[in-house]
């Protein structure tokens, strides 16, 4: 089956581009990304903190099913523009990866219809290159099937 989520990770470079379009308006697929009820559904998380402005921070906590912590995740929002862009540092906490930086962009196709860009840049292209052999691929691609979803409810 195909991935509907794209990455592409050239050599050499210590990003990847992700991208994927959704079959929501822009402002539903914005929403997403902003509303902690939502976010909570389709990232399978606990949002503990999610400031939605330039200068704004979040928080989520991820837990097993006898609520042991198991993932903690935060950063700093750097920009912010309604339905267009949000610019943040993401860090998994106790974890190997350095802080990495995302540009997240929202792009109206049609009234109907939306593309997601994110590029995420990394502190080296050997911590990008073991993101890549992490089943991070199948894990943003359930993680966006679950936002259409999800979000599909919302329409």
């Amino acid at each position: 089956m195909e991935l509907k989520t794209k990455i592409n990770a050239e050599d050499g470079k210590q990003e990847l581009v992700i991208t994927r379009d959704f079959d929501l308006p822009v402002s539903l697929l914005f929403k997403a990304y902003i509303e902690p009820g939502i976010v909570e559904q389709w990232m399978g998380t606990k949002v503990l903190k999610l400031e939605n402005k330039k200068h704004g921070g979040y928080q989520f906590e991820t837990s097993d099913t006898k609520g042991n912590v198991v993932l903690q995740i935060n950063g700093a929002i750097h920009e912010y523009i309604p339905n267009q862009k949000i610019t943040r540092t993401f860090e998994m906490e106790n974890s190997p990866f350095a802080v990495q930086l995302e540009f997240l962009e929202f792009e109206a196709l049609t009234e109907n219809t939306s593309k997601l860009t994110m590029q995420i840049v990394y502190k080296s292209n050997a911590l990008r290159d073991q993101m890549m052999q992490l089943p991070f691929k199948q894990g943003i691609n359930m993680a966006h099937n679950r936002l259409q979803e999800i979000v599909n409810k919302l329409k």
